[in-house]
């Protein structure tokens, strides 16, 4: 937007959510690598569930794009993915909505974040195709080397002055 001064923080109120994430929360030294799945379809049930007696994924010793494919079914359906790691100086995490008192001055429109459990991979599924490097998400971990450089730059740029 033309004008506007985006080196203000943003405005509170009904405006937007101002939050914290605790990296090192409760359950942060958990690791669940090789045990997160993204599935390509919404689950609306957010309890505990048996879910290791019936998403059982296995590979299927076929190789595209030098990925190892995954084999799975949820609901009677068949779904194809790999696994794909997170990049060397990243992270992943799972984050849960942090337990707090009530507190006087606290804002209605802030959520706290705290890390459950970190993860080094995730497996990503498609419904009928196989995966591939032109899926979205292994293309969106190309922004990894991006930032990398702009932070080098920056970073080089910083010791000059």
């Amino acid at each position: 937007m033309e004008g506007e001064d985006f080196t203000q923080p943003p405005p509170t109120g009904n405006n937007g959510i101002i939050g914290t994430i605790d990296f090192h929360g409760s359950g942060g030294s958990t690791d669940l690598t090789d045990h997160v799945h993204l599935l390509p379809c919404s689950v609306k049930h957010d309890g505990p569930q048996p879910v290791s007696d019936y998403f059982k994924p296995r590979n299927t010793g076929e190789l595209v794009d030098e990925m190892v494919v995954k084999e799975a079914f949820f609901r009677g359906r068949k779904l194809q993915g790999t696994a794909v790691s997170i990049p060397d100086g990243y992270c992943g995490f799972v984050l849960g909505k942090k337990l707090k008192g009530p507190k006087s001055g606290d804002s209605l429109d802030s959520i706290d974040w705290e890390a459950r459990a970190r993860f080094g991979n995730l497996t990503y599924y498609n419904h009928d195709d196989v995966p591939s490097n032109e899926d979205a998400l292994p293309r969106c971990f190309h922004w990894f080397a991006v930032v990398d450089a702009e932070n080098a730059k920056a970073s080089q740029k910083s010791m000059m002055e």
